[in-house]
């Protein structure tokens, strides 16, 4: 079932993501939560176990289609120099996403059955899908890559500076290329840096993913309690949310590869510690927390990066592979532990082998340091 809902997210980010740069990422957005909220929606009247698989595959095609122009438009309305820290605030929402969906099935489970949760989980994205339609604006680089300069761009840029003139020529600094597609993530130059990134997303979801799904039974098998065992999941999420913050804030100052190189390399130095912690001990809190800061709010400030290296015409789909490419990892980590496990391997050492993909990840940000250079950079001018 966990399966099914990943692989939907992977195709969704690989095939259907990219459609906004040739039809709008506001479009795209509106359809994709549309379809996401629709599917989870219908999956709570699932009537045998195929049925739920069909549905979950599809509520994740809508998940992969949102996420990555979610990433792209919040991008392309923020400024330079904050740009990291904003899309990973927005991104945020991921987080707390995650860790409150655990609390409101913790509560409608026992009550009203699992069910209930789908219903909850379906209605208020279908909710939000008219708010969107009043207020998403397009993006505005998008607009006027295409050569647009009507009255819904006018009112885009008045919105933004009340004082631009009326006879401005509204220009972003970059070539319109409306057609780009995936083998353009190779072209002009942005062949290595594609490549390291794709490495660094597949390692990190494939650590991120490992972590979460097996943190619990790890923990139990170290003598946590169980509720001990499943609160760490939301302890694991909230240290992410703080690295959000955190890692936003310095990757603007200091460069968002050597953020995260030190994001990924603390995080391997706290599964580490994770590992050797005493079950229900405050140093295996505490650890849990920094490994969430680092694997977490590292996958977090990585969806900022891809977005800040494609130009406008390729963003969404160059975040879309990333994030597509990445969810491979989160497929497989899962089931490499559970293979594992399964070996009766000692809980101990899987988490000590969840250290390599990190450190592999900090490599490839490390190089990503070294040899990134801004490609087109987006920017507004009149």
């Amino acid at each position: 079932m966990l399966a099914a809902v990943l692989l939907g997210i992977m195709l969704g980010s690989l095939f259907i993501a990219p459609l906004a740069d040739r039809f709008g990422r506001r479009r795209i957005i509106i359809l994709s939560t549309l379809a996401f909220g629709a599917m989870t929606l219908a999956t709570s009247f699932a009537w045998d176990l195929n049925s739920l698989l069909i549905l979950r595959l599809l509520t994740g095609l809508g998940l992969g289609g949102a996420m990555p122009n979610a990433i792209a438009l919040t991008s392309e309305y923020c400024p330079e120099r904050r740009r990291a820290f904003l899309v990973m605030l927005m991104f945020g929402g991921f987080s707390l996403g995650s860790a409150g969906g655990g609390f409101f099935a913790a509560y409608l489970v026992p009550h009203y059955g699992w069910h209930a949760v789908l219903l909850f989980g379906g209605i208020l994205p279908l909710v939000l899908v008219p708010i969107l339609m009043w207020r998403l604006p397009e993006s505005m680089q998008f607009l006027v890559n295409r050569g647009e300069d009507g009255p819904q761009v006018r009112a885009l840029a008045t919105r933004l500076d009340p004082d631009i003139s009326p006879e401005a020529k509204l220009v972003t600094g970059q070539e319109a290329s409306p057609r780009q597609s995936v083998p353009d993530l190779f072209t002009h130059g942005r062949a290595p840096i594609t490549l390291l990134l794709w490495l660094m997303f597949f390692m990190s979801m494939l650590d991120l993913y490992l972590v979460v799904n097996w943190l619990p039974t790890v923990l139990h098998a170290q003598g946590a309690a169980m509720g001990q065992a499943a609160i760490a999941g939301s302890i694991f999420q909230l240290g992410g949310l703080v690295g959000t913050i955190v890692l936003g804030l310095l990757s603007d100052r200091f460069g968002r590869g050597r953020m995260l190189m030190v994001a990924y390399g603390f995080a391997a130095v706290c599964l580490a510690a994770v590992a050797y912690a005493q079950g229900g001990s405050l140093n295996l809190t505490i650890a849990i927390a920094g490994a969430g800061f680092g694997v977490v709010g590292g996958q977090i400030a990585a969806n900022a990066l891809s977005a800040a290296f494609y130009p406008t015409s390729l963003r969404s789909t160059g975040v879309g592979w990333c994030l597509g490419v990445g969810r491979i990892g989160s497929v497989i980590g899962p089931v490499v532990g559970g293979i594992l496990l399964s070996m009766d391997m000692p809980p101990r050492q899987l988490f000590l082998l969840s250290i390599i993909p990190m450190v592999i990840a900090a490599i490839a940000a490390a190089f990503i340091q070294l040899h990134y250079r801004p490609v087109g950079r987006p920017a507004i001018a009149h």
